[in-house]
């Protein structure tokens, strides 16, 4: 165990004590597994989308990895598990009135897949991505050994390198992240617009001030529900006491967004119910379980309104094909998923919004502002457009807009498997734009590796995993191995 995390002059907590131990079973499980057996964890949860092969091999054992190891509030730092949950975490932070920098949207999402997967929500615009907050990460590598990777130092290009790479290089057991200070509320604003360019000029406003209507604005992200319909949502944090709502129960929170009149509609959660207003119903998701509706959500234990109840739903009808055995008895054809997250820079958002309405009959779209921080300067070079994460490389001081969209649409006779998809691969690159890998991808490999870092993965893999006993990053994402 590095000796990062100790306490005192080398006296370990216990905490500190199990999560080491928690290592050690880690690393007996990777010898175990025979060299040429797939490697995979066992892990009760997944926010992936790609279907992937099944292979019946044992996990590795990542019990007690899912702990907060510790919390400094002085010096606003977490020691965290790479399998601890965002709820868990948000859990312990709170009381000390410190959260993440950047909250995934969903309770399961882990701190290390977050890093190694990417993550994002409302704050990204001001605090980029969850990997950027992350000061060390100790990372069980290909090779079997745990290294501490650091911004600087012998592990750096790992520390660089491992944002994106989806287990390629390793796992992270241990992340130590920076927190902010947050306030017991959020006041928010629901801003309407008629116009996808005037909804996106207003955003690029706020990104840039960080204010509207001289309040200042903690947290950014909207809705488009058509052309002619969407909303930007601002939060404040706020310590004054007053009513709050509660989207927990029968009440639907993206609903709330929506208003005819000018003046924005508003509301308060307390910054718990915040961080989590979309995993109730898994944004919007929820409906195509019959979850919205008012009669069979009184019968649908509250407990079980959760993204990973939804997420064990859709993994079910994946594996026996539910949903296209009842769509063949309609009489209609199967459909093709699209589970999708892509960064679009600011400038070329509405033009994607205008295209994505037309030719893909999905809706809302969920919209969130993200920029590279500032102090990832640190890892650049002295190239004006060097890109400090090289599998997911965003250009800094570039503003983009991650656009979601999660739904099915028809399968057309004659169209090759995942023609939607590949139709926005093609469209989101057109426009400069980049594509998250957690579900399904269709590029050939020169395209992928040109989009993904491939000279960097190539030298990583080498010096990490020689004996090749991870996958590399296209045959998990495009291979789904």
């Amino acid at each position: 165990m590095p000796d990062s995390l100790t306490s005192g002059v080398g006296v370990r907590t216990p905490r500190e004590a199990a999560h080491a131990a928690a290592v050690e079973r880690l690393v007996r499980s990777y010898d175990a597994i025979p060299a040429g057996a797939p490697v995979r964890l066992a892990k009760k949860t997944s926010n992936l989308f790609r279907a992937r092969a099944r292979t019946g091999a044992p996990g590795l054992d990542v019990s007690g990895l899912d702990e907060v190891v510790s919390v400094d509030p002085a010096a606003r730092t977490a020691d965290v598990g790479g399998m601890t949950t965002y709820e868990h975490l948000v859990d312990a932070t709170l009381p000390y009135g410190l959260t993440p920098l950047v909250v995934p949207q969903l309770k399961t999402i882990t701190l290390g897949g977050a890093v190694t997967g990417l993550g994002i929500e409302a704050a990204s615009f001001r605090n980029g991505l969850p990997h950027e907050s992350v000061i060390e990460m100790d990372i069980l590598t290909g090779g079997g050994e745990v290294v501490t990777a650091r911004p600087e130092g012998e592990h750096a290009e790992l520390f660089r390198g491992f944002p994106n790479s989806y287990g390629s290089l390793g796992y992270a057991t241990r992340l130590r992240i920076e927190l902010e200070p947050v306030k017991p509320f959020v006041a928010l604003r629901h801003l309407r617009f008629r116009s996808l360019e005037e909804l996106v000029a207003a955003m690029g406003r706020v990104v840039e001030e960080r204010s509207h209507d001289g309040v200042p604005v903690d947290y950014l992200d909207g809705v488009v529900f058509s052309a002619t319909e969407s909303y930007l949502t601002l939060g404040t944090r706020t310590d004054e006491p007053g009513p709050t709502s509660d989207y927990t129960g029968q009440r639907i929170y993206y609903r709330s967004l929506r208003h005819e009149g000018p003046e924005p509609r508003t509301d308060r959660l307390t910054v718990r119910d915040y961080l989590w207003r979309w995993d109730t119903d898994w944004f919007w998701c929820s409906r195509a379980f019959g979850a919205q509706n008012p009669t069979l959500r009184r019968l649908w234990p509250a407990r079980l309104r959760r993204s990973s109840v939804y997420w064990k739903l859709v993994a079910l009808d994946q594996r026996h094909g539910i949903a296209d055995r009842l769509e063949r008895r309609k009489g209609r054809p199967p459909r093709e998923r699209v589970v999708q997250d892509v960064e679009i820079p600011l400038e070329r958002c509405a033009e994607f919004l205008e295209w994505f309405l037309r030719e893909i009959p999905i809706e809302p779209v969920w919209l969130c502002p993200l920029r590279v921080r500032d102090t990832s300067a640190r890892l650049t070079s002295a190239d004006d457009d060097a890109r400090p994460w090289p599998l997911y490389p965003l250009r800094p001081g570039q503003t983009y807009v991650n656009v979601g969209f999660w739904s099915t649409v028809p399968v057309e006779a004659g169209q090759p498997p995942g023609a939607a998809n590949r139709l926005i691969e093609e469209q989101v690159s057109a426009l400069d734009g980049h594509k998250s890998l957690y579900s399904d991808a269709f590029y050939d490999e020169d395209r992928f590796w040109a989009l993904y870092g491939g000279d960097t993965s190539r030298r990583l893999k080498a010096r990490y995993d020689p004996g090749s006993r991870l996958l590399d990053l296209y045959s998990k994402a495009v291979r789904r191995q």
